[in-house]
């Protein structure tokens, strides 16, 4: 009896092969394992027609998942937000003012939430707004100096006040970019940004998409391009 189940699955799959369908499909369609499929198949001739079939499934097989697991992600996005109307509802004015500074100076990225300014204390309330709204710990923050040459004898100071006024370990320092002054600019810009700017990060994508939420609902209006 075990014989002939087997044989029904044998020819099945020879039959499905034929078909153009591939070792892969085979293997899902009748539950057994892939190297009994392929050792079964490996005979059965493919035309020019199912050759064609099974080449633009393969290619499509790809596309299809990258489009289930977009739609995945941009269904999690929009839950995200929807927390982010109903906490806009709840929250206090720190909660608030959060976000309408990030709405001002944030960058609109979907996935993690970045804000670049040369005021430390606007950092320090952000830091602290994410830390008492979003329970973001010290390991998750990302902090990038940017400097201007005349910096350079200080880096080392300036990377260090930023990291003390935000209260958060050197771990959390990432690379500084230094700008070059050009032939044109004289040096204007010398001690105009004694600390240069500072980008603070939390790669989150939850974090964002629920400020995003909330600034959408305290302003009244749709963003879909927030979603995307």
């Amino acid at each position: 009896m075990l014989s002939d189940v087997k044989t029904d699955e044998q020819n099945r799959a020879r039959e499905l092969r034929a078909q153009g369908h591939s070792v892969k499909e085979i293997e899902r369609s009748l539950g057994v394992s892939r190297s009994s499929v392929s050792r079964w198949v490996r005979d059965v001739p493919l035309g020019p027609e199912q050759r064609r079939a099974l080449a633009a499934r393969v290619r499509e097989g790809p596309l299809v998942a990258g489009e289930r697991k977009a739609a995945a992600s941009r269904a999690a996005r929009r839950v995200y937000q929807q927390e982010g109307r109903r906490l806009a509802l709840e929250r206090t004015g720190s909660y608030a003012a959060g976000c309408m500074l990030y709405w001002a100076e944030g960058d609109k990225t979907r996935n993690s939430v970045r804000i670049c300014n040369a005021d430390v204390e606007l950092l320090v309330f952000f830091a602290s707004f994410l830390r008492e709204h979003f329970g973001v710990s010290d390991d998750m923050f990302r902090i990038y100096c940017n400097l201007f040459a005349d910096h350079l004898d200080r880096q080392v100071a300036i990377e260090d006040y930023w990291l003390a006024r935000l209260e958060l370990p050197r771990l959390c320092l990432r690379k500084s970019v230094v700008n070059v002054y050009s032939k044109y600019s004289l040096k204007k810009r010398t001690n105009k940004l004694p600390y240069g700017t500072c980008k603070l990060v939390v790669h989150r994508t939850r974090i964002v998409q629920t400020i995003f939420g909330s600034i959408q609902e305290y302003g009244g209006f749709e963003r879909p391009e927030w979603l995307d």
